[in-house]
């Protein structure tokens, strides 16, 4: 987050540039990708609303977070977990260099994790130790002192350490026998391009939302999307689970033992497909996301 020399700036390239950075911290703060990707949206939304009135912009990579933090928190209020953003105790105290193994273990801690930390630890430790912003920058985007910056980040770290040591207690989850069988037709029919067979089972007015790309209504607007799909051979699908919702997840079929690279969201009414959210243009939502095949 470097601040650019001029206060003039494309928000629209700077937001496709920034789209995946803003994801991560977003997806982190609610403890979810989709949610993150929901949270996300709305940020986008408020940025270019904001600009013209804005003013001189010297960082915009920076505002564009402050903007993705408050949002983030305004959901949080929202789902009634919003916690004190400040501590009370502001400590000034030196923080701690990490090495380059215990970076790569917080980079890489799982999304429901950072959901038990207070909201002000949560928030300097995503920032310092996954996205690698600085002291300055985390007051700026948090709008708190540098003691309070050192003391949430020192307190979210030890959290971790504590939180890492103690055994794994999430239940498995596992698709419903209903979700197993819509879903499985779905994808069934997906893979042998069938796509007749899939618009069947899709309502007259599904909605499609190609997030990051466009949006559709309509069961006639929405079969381009199936013959886009039917002109390409990057994809293979599988029946799933993306942080406990029944997904479709998307596979490279040239590499087999790869992790998948993007999921679809399905929701039905009356067994017919209402709305469709496809992340084929966001790849970026499942990094951290929790999945079953």
């Amino acid at each position: 987050m470097v601040p650019e020399p001029s206060a003039a700036f494309d928000i629209e390239r700077l937001l496709v540039a920034m789209r995946p950075k803003l994801h991560r911290y977003c997806a982190r703060m609610t403890g979810s990708v989709i949610d993150g990707e929901d949270v996300l949206q709305d940020a986008l939304i408020k940025a270019v609303e904001a600009q013209a009135g804005a003013g001189a912009i010297g960082n915009p990579e920076g505002w564009l977070f402050r903007i993705a933090h408050n949002t983030a928190l305004d959901f949080l209020r929202r789902r009634n977990r919003q916690e004190a953003l400040r501590s009370a105790e502001e400590v000034d105290m030196i923080v701690d260099q990490l090495d380059a193994v215990e970076s790569r273990q917080i980079a890489a801690t799982s999304l429901r994790t950072f959901m038990r930390l207070p909201v002000a630890q949560r928030s300097s430790v995503i920032l310092m130790d996954v996205l690698g912003c600085s002291l300055k920058e985390i007051c700026e985007v948090m709008d708190c002192s540098l003691p309070a910056a050192k003391a949430a980040l020192h307190r979210g770290r030890a959290q971790l350490r504590e939180i890492a040591g103690e055994p794994e207690d999430t239940p498995q989850q596992r698709l419903s026998d209903a979700d197993r069988a819509r879903l499985g037709a779905y994808v069934a029919h997906f893979n042998a391009r069938d796509f007749d067979a899939i618009r069947a089972l899709i309502a007259d007015d599904v909605r499609l939302d190609l997030v990051s790309k466009t949006q559709m209504s309509g069961k006639a607007e929405v079969s381009r999307y199936f013959s886009n799909y039917s002109k390409v051979n990057d994809w293979h699908l599988v029946p799933g689970l993306v942080e406990g919702h029944p997904a479709i997840l998307v596979f490279d079929p040239n590499a087999p033992d790869s992790k998948p690279k993007y999921f679809v969201l399905l929701r039905w009414s009356a067994d017919k497909v209402a709305t469709i959210r496809d992340f084929r243009y966001a790849p970026y939502v499942i990094d951290g996301a929790e999945y079953l095949v």
